[in-house]
This record gives C-alpha cells, sequence and structure tokens, in this order.
C-alpha cells in the first residue's frame, strides 16, 4: 500500500505542456479519474479525491472497465494538495456545486502560471472560479463528451472517448495538444459560449427526463416524449437567443438520431442512484434563471427542476 500522506505534494517537471508536465486532477470522479488515467500515459498526474476512492487507487490501482478500454492503471491519489508549483495544470471536474469548496482551499497555493481547466457542466459554471482565483492563475473553461461511470471506490467504467473543447487563450492550444496524445481529442474552440449553450440544451432535455424515467440516454428518443422534449428545447433556444445565442440546428432530431443507441446513464440519475445532489440547479434551473432575467418564462424547465430537486431529496433521506 502507498501511504496518503505521502503522494501528497506534487513535483513539477515542465511548463511546457508538450512534454512531461505536472497535472493535477481536482475532484477525480468518474470524468476527472479517466482524464487522470490517460494523462498519466505522458505527465505526472496527481488525483484529488475522495478518501474511499484515493485509498483504492493508492492499494491497488485505478481499475478501469468498459469497451473503450480495460487495465489497472498506477495513478497518484491524494485526498489533499499542500503545494501547487508554477506551471501546474490543474483540471477540474467536480460538480458544479462543489467548485467553492474544492477550489477555495488551493487559491493560496496558485500563482500566475497554473491554469485551471473548468471541465464541467452548466451555465457560466465557471464563473464560480474566476470568483475566487482572480488574477492568482488562468481560468479556462472546457466542455467535454467524454462518457464514464463511477462502479466503486477505484473502479471506474469508461464509457464514451468523446472529446474535449477548451477555452480559446493563449495557453490553449498546448493543453489540447496534451489532452489529443493522450486520446481526449483536446480541440480549442473560439466561440465556447455558444458551445456552452448547445451542451446545455442536451443537458437540459436528456438528464432531468431520463431522471425521471429511470432510463438510459437512449430512453431519451422514446416517441411519447416528444412534446416534452419539444417545449424544454424551445425555452432552452429562447433564453440562449436572448442571451445572444442563436441556434438553426433542429435540436429533436439531433437528440433521437445521436442518442437513440446510447446505454449510458445520465449524470443526474447517477447522482440520484448514489444519493448525491444533482446539478439541476445549474442546468435547467440556470436557464429558468437566467431566462428570468431576460423577461423569458420557463416554465417546464422550471417544472423538471421541481421534480429532479424533490426526487434528490427523497434519494438524500437518511
Amino acid at each position: 500500500m502507498i501511504p496518503i500522506s505521502r503522494l501528497r505534494s506534487h513535483q513539477v517537471v515542465d511548463c511546457d505542456y508538450d512534454s512531461r508536465v505536472t497535472i493535477v486532477v481536482v475532484g477525480a470522479g468518474a470524468i476527472g479519474s479517466v482524464y487522470g488515467y490517460q494523462l498519466a500515459s505522458r505527465h505526472d498526474v496527481t488525483l484529488v479525491g475522495t478518501e474511499p476512492h484515493v485509498r483504492a487507487i493508492c492499494e491497488s490501482g485505478l481499475r478501469i472497465e468498459g469497451a473503450i478500454r480495460r487495465g489497472t492503471f498506477p495513478v497518484k491519489a491524494v485526498t489533499r494538495l499542500d503545494a501547487i508549483e508554477p506551471g501546474t495544470l490543474v483540471i477540474l471536474t467536480t460538480k458544479v456545486g462543489n467548485s467553492e469548496e474544492a477550489v477555495r482551499p488551493l487559491v493560496p497555493l496558485l500563482t500566475p502560471s497554473v491554469t485551471i481547466l473548468c471541465v464541467q457542466n452548466g451555465l457560466y459554471s465557471e464563473r464560480i472560479v474566476r470568483d475566487l482565483v482572480g488574477e492568482r492563475a488562468v481560468t479556462l473553461r472546457a466542455i467535454t463528451q467524454v462518457g464514464a461511470i463511477l462502479r466503486g471506490p477505484g473502479v471506474v467504467e469508461h464509457t464514451v472517448a468523446g472529446y474535449t473543447l477548451v477555452e480559446a487563450h493563449e495557453r490553449a492550444g498546448a493543453i489540447a495538444e496534451a489532452l489529443t496524445a493522450c486520446d481526449l481529442d483536446g480541440r480549442v474552440i473560439d466561440d465556447m459560449k455558444t458551445a456552452m449553450w448547445r451542451k446545455t440544451v442536451f443537458n437540459c432535455v436528456i438528464n432531468p427526463i431520463t431522471a425521471i424515467t429511470g432510463t438510459t440516454v437512449g430512453g431519451i428518443v422514446d416517441p411519447k416524449l416528444a412534446p416534452i422534449k419539444r417545449l424544454v428545447i424551445d425555452e432552452c433556444v429562447a433564453a440562449a437567443a436572448a442571451d445572444g445565442v442563436r441556434f438553426d440546428e433542429d435540436f429533436m432530431a439531433v437528440i433521437d438520431k445521436v442518442f437513440a443507441s446510447a446505454a449510458t446513464v445520465a449524470s443526474t440519475l447517477q447522482d440520484l442512484q448514489k444519493g448525491r445532489q444533482t446539478e439541476i440547479d445549474y442546468l435547467n434551473g440556470a436557464v429558468v434563471a437566467l431566462g428570468g432575467h431576460y423577461g423569458i418564462a420557463c416554465p417546464v424547465n422550471a417544472a423538471l427542476t421541481a421534480i429532479v430537486k424533490a426526487l434528490e431529496h427523497q434519494a438524500r433521506r437518511p
């Protein structure tokens, strides 16, 4: 067994992301663990996670299951950080509601050469981190299409290979190249706002509805769900337009085509099944709030938010 205490600090190898560097993944659950084991093939990676997950990884390695890749990977894992050296890439993969709790202890450890990449859902969720960090480090938004399920401490099912969109910045190109070299398909995107809204529309349809029906993501193509899908999409598109983002794509058709065969479980249902707080406030709830700011009513998104929060309360009851 590798004592957890021995892994609480890390060493910078280089500040050039094209070569071997230090990467810290904060909030290493399902998605964070997938990023961690893949990046560890070329870089000095440390996962920061919960004690059960960290202990299992330290004792037996990180076990990856699923069709994408199988195996056990020796990745460093800790429960907290005592130092962050200059040039470190911090990848934040916590739930948005846990961002402040995860990042606040890191703030005194930051330096301007550190980059925090927020690989999270939600509308403008990176602002939570930017408000905490200020100019102590560079904070960038990322959007992932990687899929994973945490099966238990130290065990993750890698369900979708996906890709990673990185907000345009002078450091973004090197980060994207590092991701791509580790099979995470990094892509720099100039219009992160549109990409954020696009994924939010998909999330607002798929996450709450499949959580309520208790189905895999593929269940979203059920024809009986078409009316509610249309209402959710229309509200989201209206709120996005008020926020300066206009779409000309048929979200209904895209959802039915892309997700018809998806056997994965959306994150909201995963959270409910495990008695955890969902991100509904940062998905449909955020659309309702931003829509209200612009005078756009979003009653269906509001109803879905209320239903999921009721299910969440029930799931978290002792």
